[in-house]
């Protein structure tokens, strides 16, 4: 109350007070302590500064997600070791998983690259490289019959795998009876003593191997319908990626069936056949212009067949085997090549049956010829 005079013990204590003040705030550097915190209010930090715990069972922790999880320094195991444990926990080929697993445009270059490759020419069937699920077929032929030589006879078939491995590679013997009048060296690599017994293959032998080779496998190519008729083969179409009939490589060519040689130098920066030819390293074009676009290729086939295919087919001696099929009877050659004046007609058994969504196996091809219209007018 105003005028009231406090007591002497009262004054000693406020002096005292006073005192202690000033000692507090001198031990403190003038900085006001802060209120204790509330536990239940006090909110966890994001991630903490402190040193890291480095017991076995500890997992590091580097960053706080916005959900409130935590994201592990420890990085995942790369993709060749997690590809091992899948072969050897699952039983799988090797060669199928890099398949399924490799998307990568660039890899084409590293994988598939002709110098990354030791070819071993005319070896017949590799003894451990793997075949897979892909395999891409290239024939080199020579010339019979009378000038221009037109007609084709083959000489040399070679396939590789999804990875451009070599998987079989063989010079043909030529049959019983025929004359070669063009070896076309120049292009086909092919002279003479290469198809001589004792270095060349019959052609039985080679026809058996390749057909087996090819079943239930998906066929990869360029302008394959020449090909396939010099092996006298046919496969099921819907098991056949053709990189001659792909759009996409078609625009440049206005429409028309692009060159290989051309495709491999704009697409995958190769050069190839620029003097003498190898079927081994044109095959190997062929599967890298088909690992490049093969989302694209793989979607023009479900929308022309479905997800399943066209079965049945003629094997040579008239035995019906499901799942087999000749190539379109609209297949062009590509640019490079000459027009064709065969009047013979391929036979598209099958066509109309069930389809399967498993590829069918490579059949002996059986001819008939094209029948003149007789009809009376």
């Amino acid at each position: 109350m105003p005028g009231l005079e406090l007591s002497s013990n009262w004054k000693i204590l406020q002096a005292r007070l006073e005192a202690g003040k000033k000692a507090e705030a001198k031990i403190n550097g003038g900085v006001k302590r802060k209120r204790p915190a509330d536990p239940k209010s006090e909110r966890p930090r994001p991630y903490s500064k402190g040193p890291k715990a480095t017991g076995d069972n500890s997992i590091p922790l580097t960053k706080r997600r916005k959900t409130g999880s935590y994201i592990s320094s420890t990085s995942a195991p790369a993709p060749a070791e997690r590809h091992a444990t899948l072969a050897k926990d699952h039983d799988i080929d090797p060669t199928d998983i890099h398949a399924a697993f490799d998307r990568s445009p660039a890899s084409n270059t590293i994988v598939l690259a002709n110098d990354a490759h030791n070819d071993e020419i005319n070896a017949g069937l590799h003894p451990t490289n793997k075949s897979g699920k892909y395999l891409s077929l290239d024939c080199e032929m020579v010339g019979t019959g009378p000038p221009p030589h037109a007609d084709h006879l083959l000489a040399r078939v070679s396939l590789v795998n999804y990875h451009g491995q070599q998987i079989y590679d063989s010079y043909v013997q030529t049959p019983a009876g025929t004359k070669v009048t063009d070896y076309r060296t120049s292009v086909s690599g092919i002279r003479p003593h290469h198809l001589l017994p004792g270095t060349a293959r019959p052609f039985a032998e080679v026809q058996r191997t390749i057909s087996d080779l090819l079943e239930t496998r998906i066929l990869v190519g360029h302008a394959l319908k020449k090909d396939l008729e010099v092996l006298e083969l046919k496969h099921r179409t819907r098991d056949v990626r053709d990189t001659s009939r792909y759009s996409g490589y078609r625009i440049e060519s206005k429409g028309k069936p692009p060159a290989l040689r051309k495709l491999a130098a704009s697409e995958l920066g190769w050069k190839i056949q620029e003097g003498e030819h190898s079927s081994i390293e044109d095959a190997r074009a062929a599967m890298g212009l088909f690992r490049k676009r093969k989302g694209e290729i793989e979607g023009e086939v479900v929308r022309k067949y479905g997800n399943g295919g066209p079965g049945g087919g003629k094997k040579k001696g008239g035995d019906i085997k499901a799942g087999a099929a000749e190539l379109g009877e609209d297949d062009e050659d590509e640019e490079d090549d000459d027009e064709e004046g065969d009047e013979e007609l391929e036979t598209l058994d099958g066509e109309d049956d069930d389809a399967t969504s498993k590829p069918g196996p490579a059949q002996v091809k059986k001819k008939r010829k094209k029948k003149k219209n007789t009809r009376r007018k």
